[in-house]
């Protein structure tokens, strides 16, 4: 170890040197248990799980979930308890080993964590179990009747990122935890159930299902979705998932999942997880992609016809390393996840289709950071501009912004620069490879680049990255800047028009999603009604259908009052549930009054479509109360 560094390790103190412990057929390093994490009641130190059997019946008609949980246990000697988290669930028995039942204590409650469940230990205990149900209104499950689907057949969804898997099983729920599991699911006849594990490829008539999850994952990556659903192979090792009227959207915008993950297998090694599906979900899914091992959900939002939205599925794809692979030890340390992501998303599209569109989506990424890091700032919210954050005593979703995906993916840009493409690429593989199925902080990151990235290749550190960077307000003033030629015609396209006054001079006969967004972005304040309305003419934004673009028409419209496309826009913010596209429409419309009163009116039809991250939010921007 290198002098520097150990003095590094010393003044963070939060590295240990110690050699990993061997416990069982488990291997667990001490870091995993040196990682306080704020958001779990769980004492891994103590006691943790090691694997999860899962007996469930899911009942649609009073939308809970009535399972058994049975947990292969790892403690130390002297360990008295285990301790899970849960919230809002309904524990019915806990027993220990076979048929030991006992007497357990749900602590008190605390509004955003839940409740931690004290289950005591005997000396020989192996294993312990929970009966219990859940919540109709438990925060990771949404429950569809057949009008919010696409198929028209009910259909449930979770979504457990970040701690939301303890509202539908009681679980050590922290990202510095890892677990196999098996399960066995009940659903109603004419459904598939799908997790994030082994899946089936047709339905059962009887409906049951058996699940088996080899690799060990977090709590956040446990999924499940029951509905309507078929399923299309794409390649020998990816296919696609999806109600019976989406499937052949999703085919066309999706056919190439297998070369994704042969360039991604190029760029960073084996691919671990034996299986990449993709399943489409309805539009009431909060986000654009969960990137839940062997079966990530997408949004159809990305459904635009051209392939020109499918970097999600990159994205997603590239979480099968830095992430679900390698994955943040605590939710302060959120960017190790995404950021990393965001940088192995456009090495995949650079990859596949070249350095300029990879640019563009760099030049994108710039735009949302610079704007998401100047609202913090001028709010009074600095630290959140920093990639270390600390989350105490507040929900991790704060932690999930542009801060995390932008600036974390222009750090490593940076690393790149510094230490060039060749040398950088070899570090991650090996980086990986040493951490795989393990999770790591942000200091222990720094530290393994600090030897075995600078020090290894005889490369100077800069004597400020690490403050300015991770630990620093803002943007720093040696950002790496995107090139992009694409964006430059976009730019002189728009000059033209405006100088000119002739729409006809706008040629975007060859122009992508991309483009189309930047030329929104770039769209001087100074425009007016009548070139909206002449723009609206031209291309019929309103009736568009491709979710981004209509995200951005729609702001313009509400800046500029082009009512035209006011009912176009109540309709999208009724069938649309990604928060990426609420928050931003929602916050302008309720910088008047007039828009605050179109805004409530909109949002008590759209409410109960959307998922709990998503009006979670909104309720607390409109204001919103449901007593």
């Amino acid at each position: 170890m290198k002098k520097s560094a150990l003095l590094f390790c010393i003044i963070l103190g939060l590295f240990s040197c110690n050699q990993n412990k061997d416990m069982g057929n488990n291997r667990i390093t001490i870091q995993n248990f040196q990682n306080y994490d704020q958001h779990s009641f769980a004492k891994p130190q103590e006691a943790l799980i090691t694997h999860l059997n899962w007996d469930a019946i899911i009942d649609f008609d009073r939308k809970t979930i009535q399972a058994v949980a049975q947990y292969d246990i790892l403690k130390y000697p002297k360990s008295k308890k285990i301790i899970l988290d849960t919230k809002n669930l309904d524990i019915q028995k806990v027993w220990r080993n076979q048929n030991d039942s006992i007497e357990y204590e749900l602590k008190e409650i605390n509004e955003l964590l839940g409740q931690a469940l004290h289950i005591p230990l005997s000396k020989d205990t192996k294993t312990i179990s929970i009966q219990y149900k859940t919540s109709p209104d438990a925060e990771a499950l949404q429950w569809l009747n057949a009008q919010q689907t696409t198929g028209n057949s009910p259909f449930l969804f979770t979504q457990s990122q970040a701690i939301l898997c303890r509202s539908w099983i009681p679980i050590q729920d922290s990202p510095g935890i890892r677990f196999t599991y098996e399960a066995k699911v009940k659903v109603p006849e004419g459904n598939l159930a799908l997790m994030s594990a082994e899946n089936p490829k047709e339905k059962d008539t009887t409906g049951y299902y058996s699940f088996k999850m080899q690799q060990p994952i977090p709590a956040y990556l446990m999924a499940l979705a029951v509905g309507d659903l078929e399923y299309h192979k794409t390649g020998s090792e990816t296919g696609i998932y999806a109600e019976p009227a989406t499937m052949e959207k999703a085919i066309a915008d999706l056919e190439d999942l297998q070369s994704f993950l042969e360039t991604a297998e190029e760029l960073y090694g084996g691919y671990r997880w034996e299986q990449f599906d993709v399943l489409v979900l309805p539009p009431s899914f909060p986000f654009g992609g969960m990137e839940n091992p062997r079966l990530t959900f997408a949004t159809p939002t990305i459904l635009s016809g051209d392939k020109s939205l499918v970097s999600l599925i990159a994205h997603e794809l590239a979480h099968s390393w830095s992430g679900n692979l390698v994955t943040n030890a605590t939710w302060d340390d959120f960017w190790l996840n995404e950021g990393f992501t965001v940088y192995f998303e456009y090495r995949i599209m650079e990859a596949l289709y070249g350095k300029d569109y990879s640019e563009m989506l760099a030049s994108i990424s710039l735009k949302e950071l610079k704007q998401e890091s100047k609202e913090l700032i001028d709010n009074g919210n600095a630290k959140d501009s920093h990639l270390k954050l600390d989350l105490e005593g507040r929900n991790p979703d704060v932690g999930m912004t542009a801060i995390a995906y932008d600036k974390g993916y222009f750090f490593l840009r940076k690393i790149e620069e510094l230490t060039g493409r060749e040398r950088f690429d070899n570090f991650l593989k090996q980086y990986f490879n040493e951490y795989t199925f393990e999770s790591i902080n942000t200091e222990q990151f720094l530290l393994y680049m600090e030897q075995n990235l600078f020090g290894k290749n005889d490369i100077e550190l800069p004597k400020d990255l690490f403050s300015n960077w991770v630990y620093g307000a803002g943007i720093p003033d040696n950002l790496p800047e995107p090139n992009s030629e694409r964006f430059r015609k976009v730019e002189n396209s728009i000059a033209k028009w405006l100088n000119t006054g002739n729409i006809d001079t706008l040629k975007t006969q060859d122009w992508s999603t991309h483009e189309f967004l930047h030329f929104f972005h770039q769209m001087p304040d100074s425009i007016e009604y009548t070139e909206v309305k002449a723009l609206d003419e031209k291309f019929d934004f309103t009736i568009s259908g491709n979710a981004e673009i209509l995200t951005e028409w729609f702001l313009l419209a509400i800046k500029k009052d082009y009512r035209t496309a006011y009912g176009a826009m109540e309709n999208f913010l009724v069938n649309t549930g990604r928060k990426k596209f609420l928050m931003p429409i929602y916050s302008e419309l309720v910088k008047t009054e007039t828009g605050k009163r179109l805004a409530l009116n909109i949002y008590k039809k759209a409410r109960q479509n959307y998922h709990y991250v998503s009006y979670n939010s909104l309720d607390k921007l409109l204001n919103y109360s449901t007593d």
